[in-house]
């Protein structure tokens, strides 16, 4: 047995500038620096996991330090003591810290006053901070002045995925690099040459769904591509890593919103449960609903948004999906989106995953049945045959906030009547003026209400807004109240401990 075997993540990193994949302009920008010699004191590298960070680090102190040159080279040999040294993590003048536990002041002064020393066996020293966000604020403090101006022999580079919690005194102190998700076609070429270094049978379709699961970080695709080919003893197969990824077969996933959409409850539910019984991952099938979800909207006749070369569906399951598009609208689609996506911290919550599951296709289904707010609109607002009469304004007996939300209710004037109930205390009524506080201080109110109340009444109302509150509630807290107060309501709280009412709709 091999007892020495390195993982394909640390076996197959990337040791110069040149195998660093993905990363181009990063790449370029450097490479130039260093053959120009404008090679700054402080580097930012930010990204999420796997794209690159630390690798780039290495090869940089690789390229300042290799003994190949003369000086600092952008194509570092990767076979001189210092380049070896530097690989293995074991050179004395490049240091690599580990943001995470060394996050005190203390462990930053121990750097920086070591960093006065001239390098040893290199010609810089290279201080490499990983994660750095995780630096305590006295230690970025004390970092601050030596970043901004370092000896000539020393060299910061950091390391981030949380970019958005470094200070910007730090920020401001570096050269940043964004380092972006690796595209999926760029992965495919990468562990498709990995597969034949390794004497492995790695299929097409396979090494697709590796890519995509991968999700822009090489490290995860590789860790990925490990588990496979231990998996399957050097076969890798669509059906294998499916399995691996507990994923629906993308035809299953195509079937499967077809039905939803038709709105057969029973045959849904049933997929449903032929799918998990074939071992899906609910939250897996969720994702991939949501991505067919995606590409469908994206290929809606309306849209046709985007290169469709970047689809990831057979030209067959496209076809299915242009098929399905002529008979769903753009609406339903963004529904059944928000739906989903508002299902993904439930899924997550769920203790029981299937009945979650279940509830969220009775969900989906009843949106797609649901008409489009257009639609309704233009069905409230249909024309008669013939003129309607104008209505002829009638006095209204105004004498108590209720009255005045009632009035507001009929007469569908919903911002109003939502603002009104929610934020306005009316103290006193009076003729025709009224004496209310504002929650909500909304300078135009005032101007909305009374020309609505003038109209609505054909009188003239003065609106007095007084500018303390007296302690009146308001229309939606006196209902609240009232609910509470009535004899049912108490008993029916009475049997569930700690209940509260948390809101009330007046019908």
């Amino acid at each position: 047995m091999d007892t020495n075997y390195t993982v394909l993540a640390r076996k197959y990193r990337s040791q110069d500038f040149q195998s660093l994949i993905g990363q181009d302009v990063l790449v370029k920008t450097l490479t130039t620096a260093i053959k120009t010699g404008r090679i700054a004191h402080a580097y930012i590298f930010t990204g999420i996991r796997g794209t690159g960070k630390t690798s780039t680090a290495r090869i940089l102190a690789k390229a300042l330090n290799c003994m190949s040159s003369d000086g600092p080279t952008a194509t570092p040999c990767g076979k001189c003591e210092n380049c070896r040294a530097i690989a293995a993590g074991q050179h004395i003048d490049v240091l690599e810290i580990d943001a995470a536990s060394h996050t005190g002041v203390d462990n930053m002064r121990e750097i920086l006053d070591a960093a006065q020393y001239r390098p040893t066996n290199g010609r810089y020293k290279v201080y490499i901070i990983d994660e750095v966000h995780m630096l305590s604020t006295s230690a970025f403090n004390a970092l601050l002045k030596t970043l901004e101006e370092p000896p000539a022999h020393v060299i910061f580079i950091l390391a981030t995925t949380e970019i958005r919690k470094v200070p910007v005194t730090i920020l401001s102190r570096c050269q940043r690099f964004d380092l972006v998700r690796v595209p999926v076609e760029t992965l495919k070429k990468h562990f498709a040459w990995i597969a034949e270094q390794e004497k492995v049978e790695l299929s097409d379709a396979a090494n697709e769904l590796l890519a995509r699961a991968a999700d822009g970080s090489v490290r995860d695709g590789l860790s990925l591509l490990d588990q496979a080919i231990a998996q399957t003893g050097g076969h890798v197969d669509e059906s294998a890593v499916m399995d691996m990824l507990k994923r629906a077969d993308r035809g299953v996933v195509v079937d499967f919103m077809q039905t939803i959409l038709s709105g057969n409850v029973a045959t849904a539910i049933a997929k449903a449960d032929e799918i998990y019984t074939n071992g899906a991952d609910l939250s897996m099938l969720l994702t991939d609903m949501m991505e067919w979800t995606h590409w469908a909207t994206r290929m809606h006749p309306v849209l046709r948004a985007g290169d469709g070369n970047n689809i990831p569906y057979t030209a067959d399951q496209r076809a299915r999906i242009n098929e399905i598009n002529k008979h769903v609208s753009l609406n339903t689609l963004s529904r059944i989106w928000q739906v989903m996506v508002a299902s993904v911290p439930e899924m997550a919550a769920a203790t029981n995953q299937k009945q979650c599951f279940d509830m969220l296709i009775i969900r989906l289904m009843h949106i797609a049945d649901m008409p489009a707010l257009t639609d309704m609109l233009k069905s409230d607002n249909k024309p008669t045959t013939q003129p309607a009469p104008q209505p002829v304004p009638q006095k209204e007996n105004i004498k108590t906030a209720s009255d005045l939300a009632d009035l507001l209710k009929d007469s569908r004037e919903i911002m109003l009547y939502s603002y009104f109930t929610k934020n306005i205390e009316v103290s006193e009524i009076s003729g025709h003026k009224i004496s209310y506080y504002d929650r909500g201080n909304d300078q135009d109110f005032q101007k909305k209400f009374v020309l609505w109340l003038n109209s609505k009444t054909s009188e003239n109302w003065e609106l007095n807004k007084i500018e303390e509150s007296h302690q009146d509630k308001t229309v939606n807290e006196q209902i609240k109240t009232d609910v509470e107060s009535d004899p049912m309501v108490a008993d029916a709280m009475s049997l569930f401990e700690g209940a509260e009412i948390v809101g009330v709709s007046k019908q």
